[in-house]
């Protein structure tokens, strides 16, 4: 929920009103004025920074994979399954 909250603190007296909601056409604008102070990566970073995700999400299916087989092996001479 967004309030303009005008610098005033979240602690309130229980005889104050509620803060006020922003109107969407203000809340659109922050949002504007917000990505405006985003630094956005170049298209090499961009490249660079997906391959390692990928090579990191590719090396966690391959572990997971492997200790999955492993206790399933384990699990089946234990029990003995068909």
């Amino acid at each position: 929920m967004a309030i303009d909250t005008r610098g005033e603190t979240a602690d309130k007296p229980s005889g104050e009103k509620k803060a006020k909601r922003t109107s969407p056409a203000l809340f659109y604008r922050q949002i504007i004025a917000e990505l405006r102070k985003v630094i956005w990566p170049t298209r090499k970073e961009l490249l660079s920074y997906t391959t390692i995700v990928m090579v990191f999400v590719l090396i966690m299916v391959g572990v997971v994979s492997g200790l999955d087989a492993l206790l399933t092996e384990g699990v089946l001479r234990i029990f003995g399954g068909a």
